[in-house]
């Protein structure tokens, strides 16, 4: 048995050096033991790595495999450097083998690369820096747990996102400080070292209240996107049983309630932009003025059969907005996006992306809902390209005004009204389409597509590619809010 001792718990470049010489002795996986000694150089396979013997047996591996070894030595998992090693034995012989993703140990190593991503994901998203104050003046120093060693990789997203403060992150692992120009690391730290609650807090809890909202409230998709392992690191989850706990009676108050009617200014505004060609009525100015023209609009023929126009939803500064074909008979009635079946489905796939839906704003295409009876039911029809043409006045002055940093189009419609051309789904998902107002876009299916697949293995793989495209798109956003 060949043992190998590394500098450290992430020390890739140690695992290289080892691994080479091994494969280039041909010592086989099984024969090979891997550990972390705190500190100690390599021994045994290591030391041999430079001798000339192992120097002259070189071989190459694909790109793909190092990107991959990159994430999987952030995992905690104790079997990751025996895993790579595995890879690593297999590949002068398998040269494709990362491509058969059905491999058991290629199968193993992507999914431990994909929790790695989840967990900088959540460390992003997570993280809540307290205010300090020290000889030079005022810092910001959070507590933060990683489910994988993911602090490192990170540092720049927080360097980028915080430039004007001086922070540093506190984790077991590591810690990382900013002092506003360089990035620094120390050894990990303990919780007792985290500064205790501040003033800042009071208000972030007061606007995190403001903004629940019960009637969206899906308590397994929250846990999912906000792990309860967390909790105890964000001042807001001291809130979150108390708002499940009142959530019912909440939206049954809200059900209760009158609806609310906009100020008379954006209704005259609305009907004067809304107005039959030529448009030439004033563009609007906020998303309360859209909404209001959205209902008033009579730029097609599609109002005279809906029960009233349905506007996006979604914060002013999303950084995804979603485009879907039209309303659905369920948003129709609602008067809100995507609340039907297909709502359901985006809902399930973003958490699975871990997509935050707080962060996206979603609308349609078309406003009005295209139908046709047959006897008491109202069936879809697709909408032409003229009310597409008609509405896109109305999907313009959304982007300009919510300014997303990605546009995903759900579907052949919403791409014809985004790209201005058709967009064959399958030829145009999976990458970026650069847009002429600077944002990215996603060609993606529509939700309702997938519930229509009545193949389940087709179901299944179209799924996993829509999971697939909200995952690239929040990347994509992500990329470019750092």
């Amino acid at each position: 048995m060949e043992v190998v001792r590394l500098a450290h718990e992430t020390d890739l470049a140690g695992w290289r050096a080892a691994a080479r010489s091994l494969r280039a002795r041909h010592v086989p996986p099984a024969r090979v033991l891997w550990t972390v000694d705190g500190g100690a150089s390599l021994f045994a396979a290591a030391a041999e790595a430079h001798s000339p013997e192992a120097g002259k047996a070189t071989f190459t591996v694909p790109k793909a495999f190092v990107d991959l070894a990159d994430d999987v030595v952030l995992h905690r998992s104790d079997e990751r450097f025996d895993l790579l090693y595995r890879l690593l034995w297999r590949l002068q012989d398998e040269p494709d083998l990362l491509h058969v993703v059905t491999d058991p140990d290629v199968a193993r190593a992507n999914g431990l690369a994909r929790e790695v991503d989840k967990a900088a994901h959540k460390m992003k998203a997570f993280v809540r820096f307290r205010q300090v104050h020290d000889e030079a003046g005022e810092a910001f120093v959070a507590w933060f747990e990683p489910a994988h060693r993911v602090a490192e990789r990170t540092a720049s997203f927080f360097a980028a996102r915080f430039a004007n403060m001086r922070w540093s992150i506190l984790t077991p692992d590591v810690c990382v400080h900013w002092d506003r120009g360089t990035l620094s690391f120390t050894p990990g730290s303990d919780p007792a070292d985290a500064p205790r609650a501040d003033a800042l807090e009071d208000y972030w809890r007061t606007y995190y209240a403001s903004i629940f909202n019960p009637a969206r409230l899906k308590v397994g998709a929250m846990k999912k996107e906000m792990p309860v392992r967390y909790w105890r690191n964000l001042p807001e989850a001291a809130l979150i049983p108390e708002l499940i706990a009142r959530a019912e009676s909440r939206t049954a108050d809200m059900v209760r309630q009158a609806p609310s009617e906009p100020s008379r200014r954006i209704v005259k505004a609305a009907v004067r932009a809304s107005r039959d060609a030529p448009w030439d009525g004033q563009a609007p100015t906020s998303l309360e003025e859209v909404a209001a023209g959205v209902d008033h609009c009579r730029r097609c023929d599609l109002w005279r059969d809906a029960t009233q126009g349905v506007p996006g939803e979604g914060p002013l500064r999303a950084r995804l907005l979603f485009v879907g074909e039209q309303p659905g008979d369920q948003e129709d009635l609602a008067g809100r996006p995507f609340v039907g079946p297909a709502g359901q489905v985006l809902d399930r796939a973003l958490a699975e992306a871990d997509v935050p839906r707080a962060e996206t704003y979603v609308t349609n295409a078309v406003k009005h809902f295209k139908h046709e009876l047959r006897g008491k039911r109202r069936i879809h029809k697709t909408p032409d390209a003229g009310e597409v043409s008609a509405c896109r006045w109305w999907l313009d002055a959304e982007r300009r005004l919510v300014r997303p940093r990605v546009i995903v189009t759900l579907g052949a419609t919403a791409a014809l009204a985004v790209f201005g051309r058709p967009m064959p789904i399958a030829r145009s998902r999976g990458h970026a389409q650069q847009l002429p107002d600077q944002a990215q876009g996603v060609v993606t299916y529509h939700p309702s597509y997938l519930l229509r697949v009545p193949d389940a293995a087709a179901k299944a793989r179209a799924y996993a590619e829509f999971v697939d495209d909200l995952k690239l798109a929040w990347s994509l956003a992500e990329a470019r809010a750092a």
